[in-house]
């Protein structure tokens, strides 16, 4: 029986997490961070630095930043947040800009000396940006996740500073409680008013993202390729469609927001669009579609909590898992379904790397939903890999602990020679 703590800590988790954002976090989160400093600034920067954690180069180098005019890149971030960003709005910090303010943001970064370097900060997810203008300055620094704002600063004089090494500072629910039978059951008991707001907003952004993304030409297409190549009656094969294709947008400068998970929107398209479809193929009830997406999305946490933010493991094999857990739900599936569903997943696309976000993402997308959905139909007819097997060990919880041991420790190195092989031609 969950304590009534701990529902409300579900409660909590979920709206922590399930948050809208418009475009690739990690080049919002550098625009934020811009508009922060040009409005402790007090004026237009004359100059500007940037410094930022690998993980941060390897994610915003790729891909198209919103209302831009489709430009790439950490300068096009801070300029378009110094330039045209709304703090208050946070993710969405440049959600609304003006054909005006896209022609001062390209004027901004013509005439403007912007420099870009490599923080050597332990963490992962790091952003320090400082502006100067009119003899003073103004330096902002987030840390650990996209809007954890942790130092302030006009010249030398700290408006804001957080102690980083308290893990407490983050400000977030401690996420050590949550395990996957206990997610079921929330699932199961969980009063619909309690979830339904934050779930209609995560079905509809990313529904419509989704949409966007198979009507229009947005990176490699990889939902229309599916949907060309193996056709449209297969509920599977339109999950995967239909996700990567949300990404497919996201990725190359849609302009449209979607409902996030631990961080990324990524995860937040593959934890919902595949529940999403099957729940409609299925023809299930309302209810029974917001309960499955509370366990897809419990789970995404749950098993990104473990690995982190930012890390060499790609985070859609988590949400393709977790969306295959949400879909043996949606089947009927309790505990053990679930648990196997989540186990042989795991098994199957583990191996995969993040060599940053760009269009490729989709194609991983649709991977990882593959594995999630093979995971639950491997349980269906008595198949399951085993203790033993691999990084499998005997237990749901031991395996979700062994890929975290995995991503955040043995994956590091590898994350380094990620960033070495995409930076070695390039300036960042």
């Amino acid at each position: 029986m969950i304590t009534r703590q701990k529902y409300q800590d579900y409660i909590y988790v979920l709206k922590e997490e399930l948050i809208p954002a418009m475009g690739c976090t990690e080049p919002i989160a550098i625009a934020y961070a811009g508009a922060i400093a040009r409005e402790h600034l007090g004026c237009f920067p004359e100059r500007v630095e940037i410094e930022v954690s690998g993980n941060i180069i390897k994610n915003v180098k790729s891909v198209i930043v919103p209302n831009t005019g489709g430009l790439r890149g950490i300068e096009v971030a801070a300029a378009a947040g110094i330039v045209a960003g709304d703090a208050a709005k946070e993710l969405k910090v440049i959600s609304e800009v003006s054909t005006e303010a896209v022609a001062v943001i390209h004027k901004f970064l013509e005439s403007t000396p912007i420099t870009v370097n490599f923080s050597d900060s332990k963490k992962i997810f790091d952003i320090m940006i400082t502006v100067y203008g009119n003899g003073h300055s103004a330096y902002v620094r987030i840390c650990e996740f996209h809007t954890n704002i942790v130092e302030i600063r006009e010249d030398d004089k700290y408006v804001l500073q957080k102690d980083i090494a308290v893990e407490d500072s983050l400000g977030f629910t401690d996420r050590g409680f949550m395990n996957v039978q206990e997610i079921i059951e929330f699932a199961d008991t969980a009063r619909i008013e309690d979830v339904k707001d934050i779930l209609d907003l995560q079905i509809e952004c990313n529904v419509n993202i989704s949409e966007e993304g198979l009507a229009g030409d947005y990176g490699a297409n990889i939902g229309k390729v599916l949907l060309k190549t193996y056709g449209t009656d297969d509920v599977k094969i339109r999950a995967k469609a239909k996700a990567a294709a949300g990404s497919d947008a996201r990725m190359n400068g849609c302009e449209m927001p979607v409902v996030i998970n631990s961080g990324s929107g990524n995860q937040g398209i593959t934890a919902s669009i595949p529940v999403i479809e099957h729940a409609k193929e299925l023809g299930v009830s309302d209810e029974k579609r917001y309960r499955a997406l509370l366990v897809s999305n419990l789970i995404t946490i749950h098993l990104k909590s473990g690995i982190g933010r930012l890390s060499a493991y790609c985070g859609a094999v988590s949400a393709g898992c977790a969306s295959g857990a949400g879909i043996a739900y949606l089947y009927g599936g309790g505990v053990d379904e679930v648990s196997h569903t989540i186990v042989n997943s795991l098994a199957i696309t583990s191996g995969i790397i993040c060599d940053g976000a760009k269009a490729s993402c989709a194609a991983k997308i649709a991977t990882a939903i593959d594995a999630g959905i093979l995971g639950y139909h491997m349980y269906k007819e008595g198949q399951q890999f085993y203790g033993g097997d691999g990084i499998v060990s005997k237990g749901v919880e031991n395996t979700i602990k062994n890929v975290g041991q995995l991503a955040k420790e043995g994956m590091s190195t590898t994350d380094q020679e990620i960033l070495k092989i995409m930076t070695k031609t390039q300036s960042v």
